[in-house]
């Protein structure tokens, strides 16, 4: 179980919030912490300690008024840490490859693929032919509904007729080298991972999977653990301390490396 830094961007500050309360419209969110340090400090952070394969996510669209200063601290961020972040955000066909050419590892996917309430094949193999199913990661978000998890879609608020199965997995895994999965309904809150998601990915072993949501205490990660069988990567970010949370960012990186 490996630990995947963040740094997610929104307004042009570092910033943790609330997933779930992300809003286009005059680019409102719930915020839990805004950094006085700007994403190459954070980079850099991660570069000091080794920390490959963390995000850096951009939180506004194209065209809010904050987009090119939030884009600007991306590419700070990938500037400190070549090579070792993969970066997501409004990426498309069309910008992905400038994103590989300012240092960044991976580009992650999100609404180019789903959106609209379904899974955008054709621009799936648009991408691909971009960058390479090996610099690819796809985001998948999931909420739980009638007992089942779905992929969500449109800052979250939209329910696909997508379920999240290990069958679905396995397809879209022959189109990329990872996948980030955030677990919406905990996103951003710090009060327990979804071990029931944990549980369904750990069964998934064709390529690296990183979680996303609810890690609050040494006890979320050590049940994180055991429910993903040391298989998925977690990802921490207002828990930590670094930006505002209880759980010390070094002890953090120090228990993973102890389970990776």
């Amino acid at each position: 179980m490996r630990f995947r830094p963040c740094i997610d961007i929104h307004n042009g500050k570092v910033k943790q919030i609330i997933g779930g309360s992300l809003k286009d419209k005059q680019d409102q969110a719930q915020e839990n912490h805004v950094s006085e340090h700007d994403a190459a400090f954070f980079a850099g952070l991660y570069r000091e300690r080794g920390l490959e394969g963390g995000h850096v996510i951009l939180l506004n669209p194209q065209g809010s008024q904050f987009y090119e200063a939030t884009r600007a601290q991306a590419f700070k961020a990938l500037e400190a840490f070549p090579k070792g972040l993969q970066v997501g955000g409004g990426i498309r066909a069309d910008n992905a490859q400038g994103y590989l050419e300012k240092g960044a590892s991976h580009v992650v996917v999100t609404s180019y693929v789903f959106r609209e309430g379904r899974i955008h094949w054709e621009n799936l193999e648009k991408i691909i032919r971009e960058v390479g199913r090996e610099h690819l990661v796809l985001d998948l978000s999931c909420r739980k509904k009638d007992g089942e998890y779905y992929v969500v879609t449109d800052r979250w608020q939209r329910y696909t007729d997508t379920r999240v199965t290990l069958p679905l997995l396995r397809e879209l895994g022959e189109s990329c080298a990872e996948f980030l999965v955030h677990a919406v309904d905990v996103e951003g809150r710090a009060a327990g991972i979804d071990q029931d998601l944990v549980g369904l990915l750990a069964e998934f072993r064709d390529h690296p999977v990183t979680y996303a949501g609810g890690v609050g205490s040494y006890e979320d990660l050590e049940q994180l653990y055991h429910s993903g069988k040391g298989r998925v990567d977690v990802t921490v970010g207002s828990a930590l301390d670094i930006f505002g949370g209880p759980l010390g960012f070094d002890k953090v990186v120090e228990y993973c490396s102890h389970k990776d």
